[in-house]
């Protein structure tokens, strides 16, 4: 058994996982199966409103969200805004603070220059085009994604090998934005350095569900038990129905170390 493998046995009803290398994938479970994803929802998300802004619907660096915040520091968790507010916790630029409703408001502005609903301009603009036909959101545009494992293939594919969005804007979105600041990564606590890109998380030093991972690690979890990582051409999916907790915590960095060190030998 690899440590791929493994993941079968994870404590929930339902599995599904995929780990992408070299163009191959290997799947675990029924990758058709549709879930809800929770946050792995933002990365998905954050890719249509950069297909926004390579369109001229909206700029990255646009007033959007309280006083002087931007598009930029919204998608970056750095706007001030609470984890369910738009009201300004922080200073705008001052802590990273993990938040849905900065995603729901960048949506909103985004409907609003396009005229169009947000989940309908996703739904044209991102799963049409990569072929994502299980997807949809049905809810907050932080939190409000069903699809499934093959789906998320295809989203990898695409982070890995831009042909939506140019290779420069993925790059800008894997890349920290307003590096240093302290925030919190829910369920795992508060980091110095909570390093954070457009849409994804970066590993950078915390230690957490990603496990070793390289630093330049790019992804999400979800709080439905689910979570999503790229590092280095490479990629993994992983859905469960069972939600995140205190037997996640453990057992995810054990199993992405474990895989993540199997595939550099």
């Amino acid at each position: 058994m690899t440590a791929f493998d493994s993941v079968a046995d994870f404590p929930a009803d339902h599995v599904s996982a995929a780990l992408l290398v070299d163009g191959d994938v290997r799947t675990l479970g029924d990758t058709s199966c549709v879930y809800s994803i929770a946050s792995v929802t933002k990365p998905v998300v954050a890719y249509g409103i950069m297909l926004a802004v390579e369109e001229g619907a909206v700029e990255l660096d646009q007033p959007a969200g309280p006083s002087g915040s931007t598009l930029r520091h919204l998608l970056a968790h750095a706007s001030g805004v609470g984890f369910d507010t738009r009201e300004s916790q922080k200073p705008v630029g001052e802590r990273r603070i993990y938040s849905s409703a900065g995603y729901e408001w960048a949506a909103d502005i985004v409907a609003e220059a396009t005229g169009m609903e947000f989940p309908e301009y996703l739904r044209e603009g991102v799963f049409e085009p990569l072929g994502m036909k299980d997807s949809a959101l049905v809810g907050s545009a932080g939190h409000g994604l069903d699809t499934t494992v093959d789906d998320l293939v295809r989203f990898a594919r695409e982070v890995l090998d831009p042909q939506l969005l140019h290779p420069t804007t993925v790059e800008e979105m894997l890349t920290p934005q307003f590096p240093g600041l302290r925030g919190l990564v829910p369920g795992y606590g508060s980091f110095k350095d909570c390093s954070w890109g457009l849409g994804f998380e970066l590993h950078g030093d915390k230690e957490h569900w990603m496990g070793s991972l390289p630093a330049e690690a790019a992804g999400h979890f979800g709080m439905s038990g689910t979570y999503l990582w790229l590092a280095e051409g490479k990629a993994m999916v992983m859905l469960t129905d069972h939600d995140f907790g205190d037997w996640a915590k453990p057992l995810w960095a054990e199993t992405n170390s474990a895989i993540w060190s199997e595939l550099q030998s």
